[in-house]
């Protein structure tokens, strides 16, 4: 029996590229819902390709131009009510939490792109997946990779047993190499400019940061149960060794592919099956792998994603939301691309608390955290 997939943010690089993956393997997958926020002409595209399955546009008020679903109403419809197997979130920012919550309340299994949903509210997530009996499965090459590394060396479902510590990479970005001094002058176009991933433009430009691979080192903190020291990072510019796990014998074993999505969404939505792929395939003849520790000067916002899981939930709450608003800020000059790690720095020097386990209460932390970020974005400008 074919798997049925609701592709949220259908039209992004990861609902995208998820569509590649269903249309390549049709005797493994059929659509059974997409969605996009304000793509009009990309969702209906997508949707000419798979007639008679239900359309939301969830950044519109109203349903219109033949799209029969809209807002944040239209997308708990779609989520939450149309039958299906999987979601797979491609949602982009804090507005991929909602989609999470409600796929794994109606037990539907949650391919997971949004790392916001585990950021923000990682208990929120686990205890619905658990109530529910369903089922969250990471789609970030990163995390994914290390699913597959932990379920198969750690023993049993996702289990640690016998590792030691989890292992990261990240390319450095489109800055890795700039000296310290030119950073100050970085314009948000060259921060958008990846260079070995195509992704959307705010996430390329967490990329440059290290932001994302903040985020992505409280996601492995919380999806696998390991300590924040035992979450490494690594600068790999080949961007071809997605995770790595060092077991207790001080072994290191290694997740190796081509930097394509569509593998690791493809893992995603057959796990725990392994089916023959054409995406990611690599061959390492002629190729060198080169590997360097991340620098504190030039990431600044890695080490306080590590302050911020320290600190608790609503201090990731914290970091994200005030990340968001640096990188709107970058974007808009009125700061520096360098300001950016200082509006999230001034944003967690406020007290936030530990725990934070209902989504009202997430939503209240956020929300004071924008404001406070916004703050500090004031008094930024005004230097």
């Amino acid at each position: 029996m074919r798997k049925r997939v609701i592709v949220v943010g259908a039209t992004g690089s990861i609902g995208s590229q998820a569509l590649d993956v269903i249309e390549s393997r049709p005797d493994l997958f059929e659509v059974a819902g997409l969605s996009a926020h304000e793509d009009v002409a990309g969702l209906s595209a997508a949707g000419a390709r798979h007639p008679g399955v239900p359309l939301c546009l969830s950044g519109a008020a109203s349903p219109s131009q033949g799209i029969p679903l809209a807002g944040s109403s239209g997308l708990d419809e779609l989520v939450g009510n149309v039958e299906a197997d999987i979601v797979v979130n491609g949602a982009s920012g804090s507005g991929g939490l909602r989609p999470s919550i409600v796929a794994l309340s109606s037990g539907k299994d949650l391919a997971l792109a949004n790392k916001e949903s585990v950021v923000m509210a990682w208990p929120l997530l686990e205890a619905t997946a658990r109530e529910r009996k369903a089922r969250i499965l990471p789609v970030d090459s990163e995390h994914a990779a290390l699913f597959q590394l932990v379920a198969r060396i750690g023993g049993g479902s996702g289990g640690p047993r016998g590792i030691e510590e989890l292992i990261i990479t990240a390319s450095g970005g489109a800055f890795r190499d700039w000296s310290l001094e030119r950073l100050k002058y970085a314009r948000p176009d060259e921060a958008a400019s990846h260079p070995n991933w195509s992704m959307g433009r705010k996430i390329t430009i967490d990329s440059a940061t290290m932001a994302n691979k903040g985020l992505e080192v409280i996601e492995a903190s919380r999806l696998f149960g390991f300590e924040p020291e035992r979450v490494r990072v690594l600068i790999h510019p080949q961007s071809l060794v997605h995770a790595l796990v060092r077991t207790l014998d001080g072994s290191l074993y290694a997740q190796v592919s081509s930097p394509d999505m569509r593998l690791p969404i493809q893992n995603a939505l057959t796990w725990p099956e392994v089916q023959p792929c054409r995406f990611g395939r690599l061959d390492l003849a002629g190729r060198s792998l080169e590997f360097r520790s991340p620098e504190a000067e030039r990431y600044p916002l890695l080490g306080l994603a590590y302050e911020a899981l320290a600190g608790g939930e609503g201090a990731t709450i914290a970091y994200n939301a005030a990340d968001e608003v640096g990188v709107a800020a970058f974007e808009a000059g009125r700061v520096s691309y360098v300001d950016i790690a200082r509006v999230v720095a001034k944003t967690l020097e406020l007290a936030w608390p530990s725990r934070v386990r209902d989504l009202g209460s997430i939503f209240e932390v956020d929300g004071g955290a924008r404001v406070a970020a916004e703050a500090a974005v004031g008094e930024i400008e005004c230097i």
